[in-house]
């Protein structure tokens, strides 16, 4: 199968794109070619609101609504802020609701208050799904086995480099009614792309082959990019005409990952 075809992003019955696009700079026709050109219809406009995804965004939802899964993030602790953010975030784009609603870093169970609040968001219409990120692959391991938390969506670090999420959450994913994975740092803030972190005589990997590793985890349903430039966007979308990585490629790809770990400062 290659990464063009949609999937199904667990729970949420959304059929997404394997790659999403971050906000971090790229211009909006880079956007709109993505969306037209690849199918990329999965937009995460977070932390960082950059023009190009605002301008790409409004012009898509005048006539492509239906077909695109816009993400908004909020980093809220309170409630009442997380409230604020979400309708200022909707009006931006000039749309009426979003279709995830991103619990931002937390590091332990958001708060009754931050739940009450994302959960009045949905039953306003004003957010469809509820998704967590974090880095903290202990306590997703056992949020994922919880069925009292609403939480349909969970964003987490995996790369070549930091694998850890194979033992602490992959495992421990429901057969069935799973929620939706999507990972992030596929890179390693470009460290597995840096000729210079590399293994001796070892030649670093393309940006695609670091999607395509995360990618062939049969658990992960989406790759993050955060591309700054049209350049980087073409990197990235290279992955979409590609397959999952043979055992010879994943192995490499692993040796790889271990020596820019051992050598990173970033653990």
């Amino acid at each position: 199968m290659e990464f063009r075809e949609h999937t199904t992003l667990g729970r949420t019955g959304l059929e997404v794109s394997r790659l999403g696009i971050g906000s971090y700079g790229v211009p909006d026709y880079s956007i709109e070619k993505a969306y037209h050109g690849y199918g990329v219809n999965f937009f995460y406009w977070g932390a960082m609101r950059r023009s190009g995804m605002k301008q790409a965004l409004r012009k898509l939802v005048k006539s492509e609504r239906d077909k695109l899964v816009i993400a908004l993030q909020s980093f809220d602790r309170t409630g009442p802020l997380l409230t604020l953010f979400l309708n200022r975030g909707l009006r931006s784009l000039g749309t009426d609701y979003t279709d995830v609603l991103i619990l931002g870093a937390h590091n332990k169970v958001p708060s009754e208050r931050v739940l009450s609040a994302a959960l009045k968001a949905r039953e306003l219409g004003k957010i469809r799904f509820i998704a967590l990120s974090s880095h903290n692959r202990e306590l997703v391991g056992e949020m994922v086995k919880r069925d009292d938390l609403p939480i349909d969506i969970y964003m987490i670090r995996y790369n070549a480099a930091h694998r850890g999420a194979e033992l602490d959450i992959f495992p421990h994913l429901p057969g069935e009614n799973r929620p939706g994975i999507i990972a992030f740092t596929a890179t390693r803030w470009g460290q597995l792309v840096n000729a210079k972190k590399m293994p001796p005589g070892e030649r670093p990997m393309a940006p695609a082959d670091c999607y395509r590793f995360v990618l062939s985890h049969p658990k992960v349903d989406m790759s993050m990019t955060g591309p700054k430039t049209a350049h980087e966007m073409t990197d990235a979308l290279m992955t979409l005409d590609t397959k999952p990585m043979s055992d010879g490629e994943l192995e490499r790809a692993r040796t790889i990952g271990d020596y820019v770990y051992s050598k990173g400062k970033r653990k």
